[in-house]
């Protein structure tokens, strides 16, 4: 069953004879509990497609569904709890909340939507990114490294339907990326959870289940 599926997906900037196809007709589907990477090189269109999915960004035409659901029928704020249900994202630079300790960057998604904390799943995951220590910890005391997995713990705890992962290693050194990766890897996983990540990296792609290639906004077998 698709959880993910994008049908002639296409962003265009500007207009002609100067148009720009960030995103040129794509279509692509994600099985759920799959790991894929999309990679594609600076420019490429990859981080536009990943936006499209995550309801961060229109398309100029064509549609994505997740879970069955067709984003382009929801107003701005249908799309934002959408979001916030069933997309949980890991940025390049962690988007942290600073004056918020970890245990409250954690939780802030399912408290933001006024649920209540699965305090088991919370324990559990937490223990995996092996964050039990710094629940009191304020974000500007801790690495690159432990602010990702924070933002992998907070991505995870509201159980969405996709994990988008944008650069998720950017800003890291290899051993710590190697350690974030294969958290992710390990939530894919442990928690059946669908994962879509993007990547100028192909060492970093090998560890997906399925590598998608982006080149001018088209994918490439």
């Amino acid at each position: 069953m698709s959880i993910l599926q994008t049908i002639n997906l296409k962003k265009y900037y500007g207009t002609e004879p100067n148009i720009t196809r960030a995103v040129d007709d794509v279509n692509f589907s994600v099985e759920e509990g799959e790991f894929v990477a999309v990679v594609g090189t600076s420019g490429s269109g990859k981080s536009t497609l990943l936006h499209m999915i995550g309801g961060l960004d229109k398309p100029t035409s064509g549609t994505v569904i997740v879970r069955g659901d067709d984003l382009a029928n929801k107003n701005d704020e249908e799309l934002t709890i959408f979001r916030r249900r069933n997309i949980g994202f890991v940025f390049q630079n962690y988007n942290l909340v600073p004056i918020l300790n970890v245990y409250e960057n954690i939780v802030l998604p399912v408290e933001l939507d006024g649920n209540k904390v699965d305090e088991n799943f919370l324990i559990e995951i937490v223990g995996m990114l092996g964050l039990e220590d710094k629940l009191k910890s304020m974000p500007n005391n801790l690495s690159g490294g432990q602010q990702q997995r924070v933002a992998i713990a907070r991505a995870l705890i509201s159980k969405p339907a996709i994990i988008l992962a944008d650069e998720p290693t950017g800003n890291l050194d290899s051993k710590t990326s190697a350690d974030v990766l294969g958290l992710l890897k390990n939530s894919s996983t442990k928690f059946n959870q669908t994962i879509v990540m993007i990547t100028h990296n192909n060492d970093i792609a090998q560890l997906a289940d399925r590598i998608v290639r982006i080149e001018d906004g088209k994918i490439v077998e």
